[in-house]
């Protein structure tokens, strides 16, 4: 076992049994063992792989779409235009690449990337030194101003709760120890915990899970607020569902392949589902117009990536090509990332559907 697991178990013996969602922020967040304070966790070398590190294409689409949006603005003089979670710097490098096709964006932009981990903080700095970016523990302290924020696969690394349905009530679902061995283990809490989805209020039948997701939420009304008051937009794209449901979403990935929730605290990844409604919900709360979300492979497709292949395609050789294609095909088919990830973007109200979105109606703050 790691050393997270030895002081998650002593917590435990200490204050008793932990939350999912604190469970979640000691193994990704602790200061020492956190699985985000440490390691490589990105790229073929780590646990997994993201849509940038799958083709330059995915970057470059966002970096235009960014213009774009800019554009619609009205050409503001400056943009802080914002990455949560930036890995690598991969998505941004190629973003800020395509962003010269327009040059008065590119003479725009100020880059802040929000970032806790030291490790990851040196390689987009080698990767991004050239656009001076500045580092943030959170978005918060992101100076006031007409923002762009890009948020890959961020948002489903926040912390979730999970309740249980027992009998006629809701349980919060908890991280405890086994009474034989000691061993981490999931349990339903002793008392009765109010669950306000709306799936709880219907016919759930026993051991039905629902997860909530406040730190989620409270970021996407956050993003809406401020697009709100300074104008701008923000570009959420993860995996997940747009409707409503029960089911336990918490997995684990450790070197590409599934891992035990319980097992290795601080060595694996923990993610769970977005519930991209629950996320624009939040926004339009707080005064920003939400659209979508839209299947990646959509959004993807509706933004041009096709083209841009067939381009790349003109001047590679024959082993080149085939890398381009599995790369376009792993990003907009269906049964690859296609589907399973979805874009929804958090804009101000006046600006209108932005790229990828125009097919859909403006969903305005109530």
């Amino acid at each position: 076992m790691t050393a997270l697991a030895d002081e998650i178990r002593e917590r435990i013996r200490r204050d008793g049994p932990l939350s999912v969602a604190a469970y979640m922020e000691l193994c990704l967040s602790h200061p020492v063992h956190g699985y985000y304070r440490r390691g490589q966790p990105v790229g073929a070398a780590g646990d997994f792989i993201t849509a940038p590190e799958v083709s330059q294409m995915f970057g470059e689409l966002i970096g235009l779409w960014c213009a774009a949006v800019w554009q619609s603005m009205g050409r503001p003089q400056s943009v802080r235009l914002v990455e949560l979670g930036p890995g690598r710097g991969t998505l941004l490098a190629d973003a800020l690449r395509a962003a010269e096709a327009v040059p008065a964006f590119r003479d725009a932009i100020e880059v802040h990337l929000v970032e806790s981990s030291e490790t990851l903080r040196a390689e987009q700095s080698a990767r991004l030194g050239h656009a001076q970016p500045t580092w943030h523990e959170s978005f918060e302290t992101v100076p006031p101003g007409p923002v762009l924020v890009v948020a890959n696969e961020f948002f489903d690394a926040l912390p979730i709760r999970q309740f249980e349905r027992i009998g006629d009530d809701w349980r919060e679902r908890v991280v405890t120890l086994a009474p034989s061995s000691g061993a981490l283990h999931f349990a339903a809490a002793a008392a009765a915990a109010p669950c306000s989805e709306e799936s709880c209020l219907g016919v759930a039948p026993a051991g039905a899970i629902v997860e909530q997701a406040p730190a989620r939420e409270a970021l996407a009304a956050t993003l809406g607020a401020r697009v709100a008051a300074d104008g701008g937009a923000a570009l959420i794209v993860d995996y997940g569902h747009d409707r409503q449901g029960t089911g336990d979403t918490l997995q684990a990935v450790k070197r590409h392949r599934r891992h035990g929730v319980l097992d290795d605290p601080g060595d694996a990844d923990l993610t769970a589902h977005v519930d991209f409604f629950a996320l624009a919900a939040a926004a339009r709360q707080a005064g920003a117009a939400a659209f979508g979300p839209v299947p990646q492979g959509e959004f993807l497709q509706a933004l041009g990536i096709e083209a841009r292949a067939a381009r790349l395609r003109r001047n590679a050789s024959a082993e080149q090509r085939e890398a381009i294609d599995s790369a376009l095909r792993r990003l907009i088919k269906p049964d690859q990332m296609g589907m399973l990830f979805k874009a929804l973007a958090i804009a101000h109200p006046a600006l209108g559907p932005p790229p990828g979105f125009e097919h859909l109606e403006q969903a305005a703050a109530p």
